[in-house]
Order: C-alpha cells, then sequence, then structure tokens
C-alpha cells in the first residue's frame, strides 16, 4: 500500500504515518486500540504475516489464509475497556464491514457484510497481542 494513502483503519491519517509502521515492524502498537486498528489494515491490505505476529501465542492458528475477494470498507470502534499504555489487558469493540466477491460469477455469498466483534488483548513484554474476541449478532 502506498504509504501516502490514508490509512484503512480510519485514522484519517497517512498510512506511512499509522499502521504502515506497525506492518512493517518499525515500532509496536502502544495501546489495545491501536493494536485492533492495525490488525484491521492489515486484513485490509491482505498481510496474514503481521496477523500471525501479533495473535497471542496461546491462541494464534498455525497459519492464515486471507480471502482475496474480500475488501474491508469500514471500521468503527464502539467502545474500549482498558488496553492503554500502562494496562496488560484490555478489550476492543468494533464494527468492521467489507464487500466480497461482487460481480459477474459472484456466489451466494456475494454482497456487502459486517463483522460485530468484542476483541481482548494482553500485553507481554511491553508488546500487545490480539487473545481472542466474541463475535455479537
Amino acid at each position: 500500500m502506498d504509504d501516502a494513502a490514508r490509512c484503512p483503519c480510519l485514522t484519517g491519517l497517512p498510512y506511512g504515518e499509522c499502521c504502515g509502521p506497525l506492518h512493517a515492524g518499525a515500532r509496536a502498537a502502544g495501546t489495545a486500540e491501536a493494536l485492533m486498528r492495525s490488525r484491521y489494515a492489515a486484513f485490509a491490505v491482505g498481510d496474514a504475516a503481521y496477523l500471525l505476529r501479533t495473535w497471542h501465542p496461546t491462541t494464534r492458528p498455525s497459519s492464515l489464509t486471507l480471502d482475496p475477494d474480500q475488501q474491508w470498507r469500514r471500521l468503527d470502534v464502539l467502545a474500549t475497556r482498558g488496553g492503554g499504555p500502562f494496562d496488560d489487558d484490555g478489550e476492543v469493540e468494533f464494527v468492521a464491514t467489507f464487500r466480497s466477491a461482487v460481480g459477474a460469477g459472484a456466489g451466494a455469498g456475494a454482497g456487502r457484510g459486517r463483522l460485530h466483534e468484542v476483541s481482548r488483548f494482553v500485553r507481554e513484554g511491553g508488546r500487545w497481542f490480539y487473545v481472542d474476541g466474541d463475535v455479537a449478532g
């Protein structure tokens, strides 16, 4: 992704000043919300390696394949609990909207969707990790 383009996490900052340095390993997320936003942006740009690196080892899958036909469109952070720079755990509630396989030849799963989740994070060794989340209906 172009560093000058608006970051997919919708902070309003350019990718190169927002999630880009986190994806590149140049810096770590300072809060649980920052990690959640950077993980959303990783889904948007197709960076499965970053998603795996920021997933807690106790819950991380052995591999992750992203759907190239799924386009993440919008992120709305609804609430946070803890997860600040001096916390060791936190939760972030968000809604992420996506569009998938729209167009000619698209199957029954094509169209728009949304993911409403309360994600849990922990900080270990000064780094935040995604642990798991509860998907809301």
